[in-house]
């Protein structure tokens, strides 16, 4: 895996080294196997193979910036989003993100719709906003597919803003995710469904699917993207202690549902109106922020905090992709609902001259260190072999008992799971072997129909 690395003091070796040292630059998932995307249709659980490369395509960076080109689209396969027939599609952005990332000191700026970050495969990240508010003058929602503008345009500040998590969960793939106008993204934690410990959506079931990273409870979570103010975003778990100490525990929102059942210039709370019910938790302001200065678990109101990770073991301010307790995905998400930095990054058409570009080393991978999650086991109709985020292809071969090779699968750069059919397999034991070229593991799993 990727080197143990310090922030501080990377100037005084110039440009060549910095580029050796800074996660911004080293810790995207650059698409070096020439992988591409795959996509679901609703009704068709065999994905589709897409033109388009997936994950990062460049990283090119100077003393002050990185430069990101990627088009959006992941390794792991999208769709489908039920009721909404669109596909991801090709962005080709380029992201200019801060290498220097500093604190703003006067008011916070509020996150806003689209993009607010870049995960490290380059996939767009959204805050808790679906674009559908509560209109207080008509007494009806307003924006959004089937709705009236809002007062003001898309951008105009509303009283009760629908919360995309809860609002939109139908619409969401295995992934966690959905396009907006073809601009695929997530609004939470980038994991999958069917992983969580109490399972909201069965997508999973008939379009099997997976994210970018497994959680794990007794590991320090993954560097997965950066904030538009160029901190970085790890997932849902973290050393306990800010210094780095304490093992390793869930890190929690501070923000809770408030006890009320009324909105002042909104729908009561469980109003319903036509199909929908306006419950405690469907607009983002039924929440409020409650401090926890006494445990380092819970975090700020920008949903992060000062700490060490792996990447930084001299400290930084990082936000984390919060869930509770069952792994379900908990407010505010990600980032938000203000910046603790100043914003700074954004999308350019082109990359100045004079910048450097960056190729990924993958020659420290390690198959051997990497966890591995079968079931179920014993196995009707499938087997699930999940694994950790990797950067290299993974081939996983289903062997029988004689040594013959049944299956052959690949858990691409990116990805994290992979199926292998039991139509046709028969009753008995088996082995799964994941081999990264080098060095392989072999699991027992049992066939019983």
């Amino acid at each position: 895996m990727k080197k143990i690395i310090t922030l501080i003091g990377v100037f005084t070796f110039g440009i060549s080294s910095f580029a050796q040292t800074n996660p911004a630059i080293t810790g995207w998932l650059i698409n070096n196997t020439g992988i591409t995307g795959r996509h679901y249709v609703a009704g068709n659980a065999t994905p589709i193979n897409d033109a388009t490369l997936a994950n990062v395509q460049t990283v090119k960076y100077d003393a002050n910036w990185v430069y990101v080109s990627a088009t959006g689209i992941p390794a792991y396969i999208t769709g489908p989003f039920q009721g909404n027939p669109s596909i991801a599609t090709a962005q080709n952005s380029i992201f200019k993100i801060p290498l220097n990332p500093t604190q703003n000191t006067g008011t916070a700026t509020a996150t806003s719709g689209g993009n607010i970050g870049i995960f490290k495969n380059g996939v767009a990240l959204f805050d808790y906003r679906d674009g559908v508010a509560w209109n207080n003058s008509t007494s009806a929602l307003c924006g959004g597919p089937g709705n009236s503008p809002c007062p003001g345009g898309p951008t105009a500040t509303m009283a009760w803003n629908r919360d995309a998590i809860p609002a939109e969960k139908s619409g969401f793939d295995c992934a966690k995710a959905h396009p907006a106008m073809g601009n695929y993204h997530h609004h939470q934690n980038p994991s999958a469904f069917n992983l969580d410990a109490v399972v909201l959506s069965n997508i999973c079931n008939t379009y099997p699917a997976d994210g970018l990273y497994v959680i794990n409870p007794s590991q320090h979570s993954p560097l997965i993207g950066f904030a538009y103010d160029g901190f970085p975003i790890y997932g849902a778990y973290a050393y306990t202690n800010t210094d780095g100490t304490g093992g390793i525990s869930r890190m929690k929102s501070s923000y809770q549902l408030k006890n009320q059942t009324t909105r002042t210039n909104g729908p009561a709370v469980n109003q319903v109106v036509g199909t929908q019910t306006f419950f405690n938790g469907y607009f983002r302001e039924d929440y409020e922020y409650v401090a926890h200065a006494s445990d380092p678990t819970y975090l700020d109101s920008h949903n992060g905090r000062f700490c060490i990770t792996p990447e930084y073991p001299n400290g930084i301010y990082c936000y984390f992709t919060t869930v509770d307790a069952n792994h379900n995905s908990a407010y505010p998400y990600a980032v938000g609902p203000t910046y603790y930095g100043n914003k700074t990054a954004s999308t350019v058409t082109s990359v100045p001259s004079g910048t450097t570009q960056y190729t990924l080393a993958t020659e420290n991978f390690d198959i051997s260190g990497i966890n591995v999650k079968i079931y179920p086991n014993p196995a009707q109709e499938f087997i699930a072999i999940q694994t950790e985020f990797h950067e290299n292809n993974l081939k996983v071969t289903l062997i029988d008992e004689l040594g013959k090779v049944i299956q052959t699968k690949d858990i691409f750069q990116g990805s994290t799971l992979c199926i292998l059919d039991l139509d046709t397999v028969y009753n008995g034991i088996y082995f799964v072997k994941i081999s990264d070229g080098n060095k392989d593991k072999s699991y027992k799993v049992i066939v019983e129909k």
